[in-house]
């Protein structure tokens, strides 16, 4: 726990957190005194406080699983649930030690007032004694060295010695041990312990503990349908008093009613820490058997109730951002670009910036960048997003700090970018979550900044003699999952190296070779190639793959006066021409710009002729091809290893290909109507394709004149 973060914590979250708390608490003690008529044995005041505690308090350790797995962690009510879940913590660790004091004297006395004035000279001790010589120790250590043994003794010392003198002077050692952790400050040092200590206590110790805790409950001592039905009563009441007093704040500060009972709901978790003190009022007799598995039950069942009730009242889907520039060809040309940099490993950034920096950004058309770290979650329960601002040097996330190496690594590089290139912005971010909801990160993040274009690394790379090595099978599973579901078009980038540099206007050194055979996924590959040839160091190649005996028969059969039905593979070859004639008109006096058609029949011709080409582009820019069937690619498909990239990606990104140059396979998007007609579609793509493409050219100008005019004018024009 990060005791710095009560000072962030606004008053918003404190008013839930005690509000909340005061329905369930009443509730319990009214129960407690109720039950007590027939127990005249039972401490009447510790075991109210303590029934009180356990209906009211929320858990913070679990609340925090709870909205990592729901992926509610980063969101704004998934902030509010936390801070008011930390100052729960903090009142139960309170009513913890108050519970345990009123055990050795039921009634109010002077004792219980030196036994709190003791507690609160512990605690001063440790601010101004303890954490002093903590930090000293910290400072005594050299940054980027790991802390010694006797520093670990030295701690661990501390802990159980903590543990005696709060024992020593009334209330539990649990008590003296929680304020010893967090006078530690959050860093390398605390880092440290979790990783030499977490796995020890996760592993053995915590369920030894649940499992004893599991031994003491007796279930048998529950009988009778009227024991069993005040029990689930007093948990109706505990949960709807929680949620009706935690709604009452959360309304008082305007949230809407639905994330108030979400709130509500969250906020009735219980933990490891409610188990404790159930287990210490058992252990000082204050509960008696009964009691204790009746105490249990209600924890477990208050918990259990939680996901279950948060699916009949929040969906979990988000609500989709009306935007419509989701693509490169229907984003405008005088706006800013945003593109979103997913990262797996250092290897990935040099081509990744070489690739940006062709994109062409200038100060009609800024290139905003969100480069994403993708690291995998290990040995923490909760999923993160790290947000790197350009001040902070530290992060103050523990499971950050295991990949803090890479991470800062890729953020140099990025950053170095910005202040090197013009017209570039960058956002550095961490996300830490399991593979297999990974691209949930990338996709949410997508959306909220409303990217036109994700690039993703291919999982395999160039190994030194040639071949094509995969890094990680994990890293492609989260690329078919992105492209599945993300809602902006999306590349692939096969890295074999992309050296595209800062150079002086006059050195055409590099080159790009677009390869064009038809469909949405391939307007969308051309109109990067498009915004690529305006970089000045760039040489484009666009070569157009038709098909023979198509191309003969569509000039011998042509009749105007002939009635004809218009199919959706005419419109897609309609929408073709219009793209490529507007391309051809725009660049037909440039020279850094060349187009050439090529007439095959067949996927072995069409092989072929990319062999053909001459070794000396860098870069292939293609179309994945989606739900498109073409005679072109006929049989390639037979043979394909990664259908991801379509087949001339695959057949580009082999290792038999004997090509040095990197290839990005880019994706249109195409809306949410492909996904009612089933993935792979290609009526429900054509569809959606069409309609996009079609307002995309008529917002331009079908008119070839008018177009070549209004972009020889003013280069600025939106594609």
């Amino acid at each position: 726990m990060d005791a710095t973060a009560l000072t962030r914590i606004g008053r918003k979250a404190v008013a839930i957190a005690v509000v909340g708390m005061f329905l369930p608490f009443a509730f319990g003690a009214f129960f407690a005194i109720y039950l007590i008529r027939f127990d005249e044995s039972t401490k009447s005041s510790a075991y109210v406080l303590f029934l009180g505690s356990v209906l009211s308090v929320a858990a913070f350790p679990v609340l925090a699983r709870i909205l990592a797995e729901l992926k509610f962690i980063n969101t704004e009510l998934g902030r509010i649930a936390l801070s008011s879940a930390l100052v729960n913590d903090l009142i139960s660790w309170i009513l913890l030690a108050l519970s345990i004091s009123l055990v050795e004297n039921n009634k109010p006395s002077l004792s219980l007032v030196l036994i709190f004035l003791a507690a609160v000279l512990f605690v001063a001790f440790n601010i101004f004694v303890v954490r002093p010589g903590i930090m000293w120790m910290i400072r005594r250590t050299p940054e980027g060295e790991a802390f010694s043994d006797l520093h670990m003794c030295i701690i661990l010392s501390g802990v159980m010695l903590s543990g005696l003198i709060t024992d020593a002077i009334g209330t539990h050692s649990v008590f003296g041990a929680f304020v010893f952790g967090l006078t530690i400050p959050n860093g390398p040092l605390g880092l440290s312990l979790v990783e030499r200590v977490e796995d020890f206590m996760t592993l053995l110790l915590l369920p030894l503990f649940f499992a004893s805790s599991g031994l003491k409950t007796d279930l048998g001592l529950l009988k009778g349908f009227y024991t069993w039905a005040m029990l689930i009563i007093l948990v109706i009441l505990a949960c709807i008093g929680k949620v009706i007093g935690t709604m009452a704040a959360a309304i008082y500060y305007q949230m809407p009613v639905r994330e108030a009972a979400v709130l509500g709901l969250l906020m009735n978790t219980k933990g490891v820490i409610e188990v404790i003190v159930l287990n210490i009022g058992k252990d000082q007799k204050v509960l008696t058997e009964e009691s204790f598995a009746t105490m249990v039950i209600i924890t477990v069942l208050m918990t259990a109730v939680i996901v279950p009730g948060m699916s009949l009242i929040h969906k979990p889907t988000r609500a989709v951002i009306p935007y419509k520039r989701r693509t490169i060809q229907m984003s405008h040309r005088d706006s800013e670009f945003r593109v979103l940099v997913c990262i797996h490993a250092p290897r990935n950034v040099p081509t990744m910036i070489n690739l940006l920096d062709a994109s062409n950004p200038t100060k009609n058309s800024p290139i905003c960048i969100y480069a994403l770290h993708l690291t995998e979650l290990t040995g923490h329960p909760s999923g993160l997003l790290v947000v790197h601002s350009h001040t902070s040097k530290q992060p103050d996330t523990p499971a950050f700090y295991r990949t803090q190496t890479q991470s800062e690594h890729i953020i140099n590089a990025f950053k170095n970018y910005e202040q090197v290139a013009s017209h570039v912005t960058v956002q550095p971010l961490t996300a830490i979550s399991p593979y297999s909801t990974m691209h949930e990160d990338v996709c949410n993040l997508a959306q909220d900044k409303r990217v036109a274009f994700i690039i993703v690394p291919f999982h395999k790379h160039q190994a030194i003699d040639g071949e094509m090595e995969s890094t990680n099978m994990s890293f492609r599973t989260v690329n078919l999952n992105v492209l599945s579901k993300a809602p902006c078009s999306v590349g692939i980038l096969v890295d074999r190296g992309l050296h595209v540099s800062h150079l002086a206007p006059d050195q055409k050194s590099h080159y790009v070779a677009v390869l064009f055979f038809g469909g949405h996924d391939d307007r969308e590959a051309l109109s990067y190639g498009w915004r690529m040839s305006e970089h000045p160091s760039i040489n484009l190649t666009v070569m157009r793959f038709l098909h023979e005996e198509e191309v003969i028969h569509q000039h011998s059969d042509h009749n105007p006066d002939e009635l004809t039905v218009k199919t959706d593979k005419d419109t897609q070859k309609q929408l073709d021409e219009k793209l490529l004639h507007w391309f051809r008109t725009s660049h037909e006096n440039e020279g850094s710009v060349i187009y050439v058609e090529k007439m095959v029949n067949n996927g072995e011709q069409t092989v072929a002729a990319i062999r053909s080409m001459d070794d000396i582009h860098d870069l292939f820019i293609i179309g994945r091809g989606q739900g498109m069937k073409s005679p072109l690619t006929a049989g390639l498909t037979d043979w394909s290893e990664c259908p991801e990239l379509g087949a001339i990606g695959d057949l580009l990104a082999s290792s038999d290909f004997a090509a040095t140059a990197s290839v990005l396979v880019v994706q249109q998007y195409v809306g949410e109507e492909m996904e009612e007609d089933g993935p792979g579609t290609p009526e429900g793509a054509d569809t959606t394709t069409m309609m996009t493409n079609e307002e995309f050219l008529n917002r331009n100008g079908s008119h070839p004149t008018q177009q070549r005019d209004t972009i020889s004018s003013n280069r600025k024009v939106s594609q």
